[in-house]
C-alpha cells in the first residue's frame, strides 16, 4: 500500500503493521520447539538444571517409596506377601525410569503436540497468517476530511491504536508464557515425576504430567485462534462508505478490535480451554 502522508491514516497503518508483525511471530514461534526457540541456549540451560534435579529426584524417590509402603501396607508381615512386595518393586522401577527419562518422554509429546500443529497449518491451507491492512476506502475518506473535520478521527484513532499495540503485545507476551511454562516444567520435571514411587503420593505425579499436556496443547489452540482470525481477516467489516469519515473509521477499527479482543482472549484462555476440552 502507498504510504499517505496523513498523521491520521499514518497512525492507523503503524498500528495495524505492529499487530501484523506481532501475529507473523506468533506463527513462526509456535512452529518451533522448545529446543529451537531463541537459538536453543535456553533449552541448554534447562536441561542442565533438569540434570542436576535428578539427584533431588532419586533421594525423594526413596522417601516417597518408604512413606508409600508404610502407609500401604499394615504390616511387616503384609508387606513380605509376593504379590504386595513385587508390586511395590514394579512401582519403584517405573518411578525410577520417569525419572531417568522424563526429559525424552517430555520431548516426545511435544513432538507429537508439534505434529499436530504442523496438520491443522496443512489442513487450513494457509503458510503464514493473513495481513490486517485499512480499506483503501476509509484513507481516502481520512484524506479527503478538512482540518476541523479531522480532530475527532484523532481521539477515535488515537484510542484505536493504542487498543490494537495493547492487544498485539498481551497476545504476543501470553505466547512467550507458554514456552516459560514448558521451562519451568522440564526443568524441576525430577521432583514431582519421583512422587510415583509411592501410591499414596502418585497424585502429584499424574498432576503434573496432566498440567504439562495441557500446556503442550496451547499451542494447538493458538493456531487455531490465528486461523480462524484469518479468515475474518480475509472478510474486513463492511463500512458504509456514504458516511462520515468518522463514522467510517469507527465503525471499521471498533469491529477490528472486537475480532482482535476474541483472539487475544482466546490466546490467553487456551491453557483452560484445553483442561475443559480434555478434562484435565
Amino acid at each position: 500500500m502507498e504510504e499517505s502522508s496523513n498523521w491520521v491514516v499514518q497512525n492507523l497503518q503503524k498500528a495495524l503493521e505492529t499487530w501484523n508483525d506481532k501475529l507473523s511471530e506468533i506463527w513462526l514461534l509456535i512452529t518451533q520447539s522448545p529446543e529451537q526457540f531463541k537459538g536453543g541456549e535456553i533449552w541448554n540451560v534447562i536441561t542442565d538444571i533438569h540434570g542436576a534435579l535428578q539427584a533431588i529426584g532419586y533421594s525423594l524417590l526413596v522417601l516417597f517409596f518408604v512413606v508409600g509402603v508404610m502407609k500401604t501396607c499394615g504390616s511387616f508381615a503384609e508387606m513380605k506377601r509376593p504379590e504386595i512386595a513385587v508390586k511395590m518393586f514394579i512401582r519403584f522401577i517405573l518411578a525410577k525410569a520417569s525419572i531417568d527419562y522424563g526429559l525424552e518422554l517430555m520431548m516426545a509429546l511435544i513432538e507429537i503436540v508439534q505434529g499436530i500443529v504442523s496438520k491443522i497449518m496443512a489442513a487450513s491451507g494457509l503458510s503464514a497468517v493473513s495481513q490486517t491492512v485499512l480499506p483503501d476506502s476509509i484513507v481516502t475518506a481520512i484524506e479527503d476530511c478538512g482540518f476541523w473535520e479531522s480532530v475527532p478521527l484523532w481521539a477515535v484513532t488515537l484510542i484505536g491504536s493504542l487498543f490494537i499495540t495493547v492487544l498485539s503485545f498481551i497476545m504476543i507476551m501470553t505466547v512467550y508464557g507458554r514456552f516459560f511454562k514448558i521451562y519451568l516444567y522440564t526443568a524441576i520435571a525430577p521432583v514431582p515425576l519421583s512422587s510415583f514411587a509411592g501410591e499414596p503420593s502418585s497424585s502429584v505425579g499424574k498432576s503434573f504430567i496432566k498440567s504439562y499436556t495441557a500446556v503442550c496443547l496451547e499451542g494447538a489452540i493458538i493456531v487455531l485462534g490465528c486461523i480462524i482470525f484469518s479468515l475474518f481477516a480475509d472478510s474486513p467489516p463492511v463500512v458504509d462508505e456514504a458516511a462520515a469519515a468518522v463514522n467510517q473509521v469507527w465503525s471499521y477499527v471498533g469491529e477490528l478490535i472486537f475480532n482482535m479482543i476474541v483472539l487475544v482472549g482466546t490466546v490467553k484462555m487456551a491453557d483452560r480451554v484445553v483442561k475443559e476440552m480434555m478434562g484435565l
